[in-house]
C-alpha cells in the first residue's frame, strides 16, 4: 500500500511539471504573437492573443488547486515541498506574463497603424526577443534544473532594463520633437514597460528553480538599472 502511495504522489509531481511546461509554452506564444501583432498592425492576432490569455489563466487557477490539494493530502517535506511551492509561484509568475502579452496586445489596437517608426521596432523587437530568450531558457532550466543557466538569466536581466532605458529615451525625444507622436509614443512605452516586466517575471521563475533545486536562495542583491523607472501600470 505504501509503495502505490508513493509512486501516485510521484506521478502528482509529474503532473505539476507537465503543466508548467505547458504554461510557460503558452506564455511564450502569447508574447511572440502581442509583439508580432504590434509590429505587423495585425487586429485579428492581437484579439487573439488577448483571448487566448484566459486560458492561461485558467491553467494557472487549476494547477494552484492541485498544489494546495496535494499538499493538505500528502503533507510533503523537504524538497517535494519545495517542488509544490515553487510550481505555485511560477505558475503565478506565468500567469502574469501572459497579462503582459495581453497588455501588448491591446496597445497594439489602441495604436491601430500608427507605428510606423523602423528605429522604435527594432528597439521594441530587440526587447522582446531578449525576454523571449530568457523565459525560454528558465523555462528549461525548470526541466534540467541547471543552476548556471538559472544564475545566468537572473544576471542577465539587466540587459533588458538597459534596453528599456534606451528606448524610453527615444520615445521622449519623439514626442518633443513632433507632438502629434505622443499618443502612439506613450501606448509604445506601456508596451515597452511591459515587456521588460517580462524579463522580471523570468528572472522570479529563476530564483524560485534555484531554491526548488537547491534549498537555498540566491544573492538578494543582482544586477539592476532602474534610473529611468516608469512607474505607471499598463
Amino acid at each position: 500500500m505504501k509503495d502505490h502511495i508513493v509512486t501516485s504522489f510521484g506521478e502528482e509531481l509529474k503532473d505539476i511539471a507537465t503543466r508548467i511546461v505547458e504554461m510557460g509554452g503558452l506564455a511564450e506564444t502569447l508574447v511572440k504573437e502581442s509583439v508580432t501583432a504590434l509590429l505587423k498592425a495585425d487586429s485579428a492576432l492581437a484579439r487573439k492573443t488577448i483571448e487566448a490569455d484566459r486560458r492561461l489563466d485558467e491553467m494557472q487557477s487549476k494547477l494552484e488547486e492541485m498544489c494546495i490539494s496535494i499538499i493538505a493530502r500528502r503533507q510533503p517535506m523537504a524538497s517535494d515541498l519545495r517542488e509544490i511551492i515553487a510550481a505555485m509561484r511560477i505558475s503565478n509568475d506565468l500567469e502574469r506574463v501572459g497579462d503582459m502579452a495581453k497588455n501588448v496586445a491591446k496597445r497594439a489596437l489602441a495604436i491601430e497603424g500608427e507605428f510606423n517608426s523602423k528605429t522604435l521596432a527594432v528597439g521594441v523587437e530587440h526587447m522582446a526577443d531578449l525576454s523571449l530568450e530568457q523565459l525560454k531558457a528558465v523555462l528549461d532550466a525548470y526541466t534540467s534544473g541547471d543552476l548556471e543557466v538559472v544564475s545566468s538569466v537572473r544576471n542577465r536581466d539587466e540587459e533588458i532594463d538597459a534596453l528599456y532605458n534606451s528606448l524610453f529615451r527615444q520615445l521622449l525625444t519623439y514626442m518633443m520633437e513632433d507632438p502629434r507622436s505622443i499618443t502612439m509614443c506613450a501606448h509604445l512605452l506601456f508596451c515597452a514597460k511591459n515587456i521588460e516586466r517580462i524579463g522580471d517575471h523570468a528572472t522570479n521563475i529563476a530564483e524560485n528553480i534555484y531554491y526548488m533545486v537547491s534549498g537555498s536562495h540566491l544573492p538578494i542583491d543582482r544586477p539592476k538599472s532602474d534610473d529611468l523607472e516608469l512607474s505607471a501600470k499598463a
